[in-house]
């Protein structure tokens, strides 16, 4: 396994290193540079994303990743799997394409992104796993491999990140094989975006206040943490871009050039949990709340998703649901 950064296959000992504690003056400058912040931000939570997310490569994981590539695409393309090489785009820890790969949906892989610190812990995860992954650090809006290189891209919360959202697009399509297909998962939708911020912010403001109280004090992360947890959220609202309508979202991608285009969406009422569930486990010490509470918000999430499916789902528009998938295919191969 090797981490490059240009469009060779050989090492590159000048990919940049990982910056994980931003100084003040940094943050200061990134709120003028959206793409300094994309750095400076994901850098800083490379090392424990994996943890605040709770984030596995365990079939849990697993499942869970091929569950929103099956929630994608057709079920035919589901019956000719695995692609021979994939691309993650906006790769973090590596989540999606490597739990595709345990999936059986791709047999190898390359991951990038923006961030050095998230493309270290992305290449290690895989080396880990004993899986055939390389990593690069590259900019989602002109990604350095040549024209037809992969049959499968794919990406987990990174088109709301991307300046130019199209652009990266063309991109993907470009890298892309003729018949390859391309499928983005866990984008927010604008009106579940905009319920998930106003339950998560309220959550913060009520957990960190009441954990000031004495009887609550073991509640209370340090206020040193706290703060620079309040630091780093100021930069996630500098990277958290765009939000999507469904049909914006095909809109953007025929425009590119892709064909077969569709979306779905998922995560109604389970969002509207999760979102408050993931902000108290951020506010409180961790592995405070232990193994029973990780099993009742795991549980909790999973009831409450099978609800949205099947009963929600018939009911509610699909851009109130806050997560939108995307796929779609390159011309000019059997798929299209």
């Amino acid at each position: 396994m090797t981490t490059t950064n240009d469009a060779g296959t050989g090492p590159d000992v000048a990919v940049p290193a990982p910056n994980p504690r931003a100084t003040k003056e940094q943050v200061e400058a990134a709120m003028q540079d959206t793409k300094l912040a994309q750095v400076l931000y994901h850098d800083w939570e490379a090392e424990t994303y994996d943890e605040k997310w709770s984030i596995s490569y365990d079939q849990r994981c697993v499942d869970y990743a091929r569950g929103r590539f099956d929630a994608a695409v057709p079920e035919q393309v589901q019956r000719e799997l695995p692609y021979d090489r994939a691309l993650e785009l906006g790769c973090g820890t590596g989540f999606f394409l490597l739990n595709l790969i345990q999936a059986g949906v791709a047999r190898r892989g390359s991951v990038t992104d923006l961030s050095p610190g998230m493309v270290k812990v992305a290449t290690r995860n895989g080396q880990s796993l004993g899986l055939d992954i390389d990593g690069r650090v590259a900019d989602a809006e002109g990604i350095p491999y040549p024209d037809d290189t992969f049959d499968l891209v794919v990406g987990h919360a990174v088109l709301h990140h991307i300046p130019d959202v199209e652009l990266s697009l063309r991109e993907v399509v470009r890298v892309l094989k003729p018949g390859g297909r391309f499928v983005f998962a866990g984008e927010p939708t604008t009106v579940g975006n905009r319920y998930a911020r106003e339950l998560s912010t309220l959550t913060w403001r009520i957990a960190t206040n009441v954990t000031k109280l004495p009887m609550l004090s073991d509640w209370r992360r340090p206020q040193t943490e706290l703060d620079e947890s309040s630091r780093a959220a100021a930069l996630e609202a500098v990277v958290d871009l765009h939000t999507f309508d469904p049909a914006d979202l095909e809109r953007m991608a025929t425009n590119a050039g892709a064909v077969d285009v569709r979306t779905a969406s998922e995560e109604f009422t389970a969002a509207m949990l999760g979102w408050p569930i993931r902000t108290f486990e951020a506010a409180v010490p961790p592995g405070r709340l232990g193994w029973g509470w990780a099993r009742f918000a795991f549980s909790s999430w999973t009831t409450l998703s099978w609800v949205d499916s099947n009963v929600w789902r018939r009911v509610v528009p699909k851009g109130w649901f806050y997560n939108v998938m995307v796929t779609g295919v390159k011309p000019g191969g059997p798929s299209s």
